[in-house]
C-alpha cells in the first residue's frame, strides 16, 4: 500500500541493505492486520469510484460524501465508515495528496449518518463461566476435542484475542506453583513488542482447569516446541502448521452449538469479553480485569463491568414496588 521511500537525494552513498532495512521499518510502522484492512478498504473505494465514473485519487469531498452515503444506505455501520475514511486518508497521504477528513461536507455527512443510523455496534454475546463449562463438557473424547478443550479454557482464562491465542508457542508457557504464566510477546495494544506475562491459575475443577487442559493437549499431541494450537485432520494427525485466528471462531461456534447455545450469537471475541464480564460479575476490580485483558483504556472494560454487574447494585430494586 505504501509508496513511502527513504529519501536518497540528500544522503551520501548508502548500501542497498540499509535502504531495504529502512523501508522494512517503515512498512512495519503499522500491524499487518491493520495494513491489510486498509488495503481492502481502499480497494473497495477505488472500485466504487470507478464504477460511478468518479476520480478516486485524489478524491473530492463530494465523492467521499457520496461514497459514505451509499455505504450507509447498504447498512454499513458508522464504525466501518470511520475506518474507511482512515484508510482513504492514509492512502492519500502516502501518495502525496491532501485529504481532509474534517472537511465540512465529509464531517456533516458522517454526522448525519450517525444521527440517523445510530452508533451502537452489534456485539456478539459474551461467554460466561457456566457457558464454558457446558461447552467443554460437550466436546468429543478425541484429539480434536482435547485441542478445543485447551483452546477454549486458555482463551477464556487469559482473555486472549484470537490472534494472541494462535500466536502462542510452547516456549511462551512457564509453569509455576500457582499455575501457568503465558508470555505474550506482541498484541494489538503492544505493537512495539514490549510483551507482558499473563497469569493462568489452576482451576478449581479438573475438567475446567486451563493449565491441565493445555498440558494434556500438548502431551497427547506430542508437541514439545513451536505452535501450541495446530490443525488436526479427520484422521487425528496433528499438523505442524499454526492454527489460524479464524479457526478460533469456528471452534467457539461449533462448541457453542454442541452445548445447546445458538452459534450465531458468539464469536472468537466471546472468550475475551466473557472473561471480563464473568470476572466483573464475581466481584473482580476494574484494575484486576484490565491487568488480565491488557486493556489500556477503561471505556471497553467498563462496558463489560456494566453488563456483568447490571443487577448487583440496581437502584430500581430499592423502590419497593
Amino acid at each position: 500500500m505504501t509508496n513511502l521511500q527513504p529519501v536518497e537525494g540528500n544522503l551520501p552513498v548508502v548500501s542497498k541493505e540499509l535502504l531495504e532495512s529502512t523501508k522494512g521499518y517503515i512498512e512495519n510502522a503499522r500491524a499487518e492486520n491493520t495494513l491489510r484492512a486498509y488495503r481492502s478498504d481502499m480497494k473497495h473505494f477505488i472500485e466504487w469510484a470507478e464504477g460511478h465514473g468518479l476520480q478516486a485519487m485524489p478524491a473530492a469531498p463530494q465523492t467521499v460524501s457520496l461514497y459514505l452515503s451509499d455505504l450507509a444506505r447498504q447498512g454499513y455501520k458508522p464504525a466501518t465508515l470511520q475506518r474507511r475514511l482512515t484508510a482513504m486518508s492514509q492512502a492519500h497521504k502516502r501518495s502525496g495528496y491532501e485529504f481532509d477528513t474534517g472537511h465540512a461536507l465529509i464531517r456533516e455527512t458522517l454526522g448525519g449518518i450517525k444521527r440517523t443510523c445510530g452508533t451502537e455496534q452489534n456485539q456478539k454475546e459474551a461467554l460466561l463461566t457456566e457457558d464454558i463449562r457446558a461447552m467443554v463438557k460437550a466436546l468429543p473424547d478425541t484429539l480434536l476435542g482435547l485441542r478445543d478443550h485447551a483452546l477454549l479454557l486458555l482463551g477464556f482464562a487469559g482473555a486472549f484475542r484470537r490472534s494472541e491465542l494462535v500466536s502462542l508457542d510452547v516456549e511462551d508457557l512457564r509453569l509455576e506453583v500457582q499455575g501457568m504464566v503465558v508470555h505474550l510477546g506482541r498484541s494489538k495494544t503492544d505493537q512495539e513488542g514490549e510483551g507482558r506475562d499473563i497469569p493462568i491459575p489452576y482451576g478449581r475443577q479438573a475438567e475446567t482447569c486451563p493449565v491441565h487442559a493445555v498440558q494434556e493437549w500438548l502431551s497427547v499431541a506430542g508437541i514439545t516446541s513451536g505452535p501450541v494450537f495446530r490443525a488436526v485432520d479427520r484422521h487425528g494427525n496433528v499438523s505442524k502448521r499454526r492454527l489460524s485466528d479464524k479457526a478460533v471462531a469456528n471452534v467457539v461456534k461449533r462448541s457453542a452449538k454442541a452445548a445447546g447455545l445458538d452459534p450465531a450469537d458468539y464469536s472468537g471475541h466471546s472468550l475475551r469479553s466473557g472473561m471480563a464480564t464473568s470476572a466483573a460479575r464475581a466481584g473482580a476490580t476494574e484494575r484486576a480485569i484490565m491487568e488480565q485483558t491488557g486493556h489500556k483504556s477503561t471505556a471497553m472494560v467498563r462496558r463489560y463491568i456494566r453488563k456483568g454487574t447490571l443487577w448487583a447494585d440496581c437502584a430500581a430494586a430499592t423502590l419497593g414496588l
